[in-house]
């Protein structure tokens, strides 16, 4: 029988929400036990922080670039994820010796795949020595750096989940990605779209608020078809996957015409055809989607995703965690990058060769 680790996964998503930590018992292969998942969301002053962060990481073109304040975000950030993994060993009465290995996302800040760049705040170093966990942190590098997109990176767990392919898994965090996988176990994985970030950035521009909670705002607005259309026309949705974006792809938009409501109804709809127009790249249809990601919460992306596709379910409908998925699949490929397993193929990221990846620090206090 296959050797399984205890693993942590934290990811903090280009949504800027927050931290979700989760637990899962896996050899990095075939076997998932999942565990506990928890949010710990960021504060106001943490998400102002990284935003600003974000627009300095615009003029980045070296990987250890630390302009303006993205030194100071990383350090707060990385305090953040040490606080987070405190709270949720202290909950579920963790022992940190237990823990054979922390998956470390990070929190990205530019994406340019294109340029051999990608980068996402985060000090392993740190992690690991005030947890007294190695640490696998800098999982996309080594993919991006041989010539790969970088992302998606979750579509290796997705297939360790699956049941009765062909099926869809639907991630829509700040960008939106989707993971074919085919009844053979193949995989054919791309960004989609918008997820939430666009949507999210304008209603904290016209509320103040930081999302739509519920997608209340969007389900009383009506959906203007010419900026929805001329959205659509973006080069990105012509080219053939896979394919990855930046949280800002799409920032030259302008949809500043309409109201809030208009706004809001507009995007969520630019999110759910986007998703639907993925479908054309599929080897053979789908039996189900499954709709992963803090978008699920989001009633009007749901509903719309409801009209365009046949079998749309949440996570939860499919016996996952929805908030804890993309933890758990750092978790495992924590595991994975352990044990020297390719994280990406040709299939998710367009890289050459399957590729392993990832930085491992520290060792685990006896």
């Amino acid at each position: 029988m296959s050797k399984t680790f205890t693993a942590l996964g934290l990811m903090s998503g280009t949504s800027l929400d927050g931290i979700d930590v989760a637990l899962i018992k896996t050899d990095g292969v075939s076997i998932v036990e999942r565990g506990p998942c928890e949010t710990y969301p960021y504060h106001d002053g943490m998400q102002d922080l990284l935003r600003r962060a974000i627009q300095d990481a615009v003029s980045v073109d070296r990987r250890d670039d630390r302009t303006g304040v993205m030194a100071e975000a990383e350090a707060a950030m990385t305090f953040h994820h040490i606080e987070a993994v405190n709270s949720f060993s202290a909950k579920y009465d963790l022992n940190h010796s237990n823990i054979d290995v922390i998956g470390f996302h990070g929190q990205t800040m530019i994406h340019r795949p294109e340029k051999h760049l990608t980068v996402q705040l985060g000090l392993g170093d740190e992690l690991s020595k005030a947890l007294g966990i190695p640490v696998v942190f800098d999982m996309r590098a080594a993919d991006v750096a041989a010539g790969g997109q970088g992302a998606p990176l979750v579509p290796v767990y997705h297939r360790a989940l699956a049941k009765n392919p062909p099926v869809a898994f639907v991630n829509i965090g700040g960008v939106a990605n989707v993971t074919y996988v085919g009844v053979e176990n193949e995989l054919l994985a791309f960004d989609t779209g918008p997820g939430n970030a666009l949507i999210n950035d304008w209603v904290q521009h016209h509320t103040g608020q930081f999302y739509d909670k519920d997608g209340t705002m969007a389900s009383q607005g009506r959906v203007s078809p010419h900026l929805l259309s001329a959205a659509l026309n973006h080069p990105y949705f012509s080219g053939r996957p896979p394919k990855s974006l930046d949280r800002n792809s799409f920032s030259s938009l302008n949809f500043g015409e309409l109201n809030a409501e208009d706004g809001a109804a507009t995007l969520v709809a630019f999110t759910v055809q986007t998703i639907a127009n993925a479908a054309k790249w599929f080897p053979k249809p789908v039996h189900r989607w499954i709709i992963c990601g803090g978008g699920r919460h989001n009633k009007a992306i749901m509903a719309g995703l409801n009209l365009l596709l046949d079998k749309v379910e949440s996570a939860e409908q499919a016996g996952f965690n929805g908030d804890g998925m993309e933890a758990e699949a750092w978790a495992y490929l924590a595991v994975r990058s352990m044990l020297g397993l390719p994280l990406t193929y040709p299939e998710t990221t367009g890289i050459k060769y399957p590729q392993t990846g990832g930085v491992l620090v520290g060792r685990r206090k006896e």
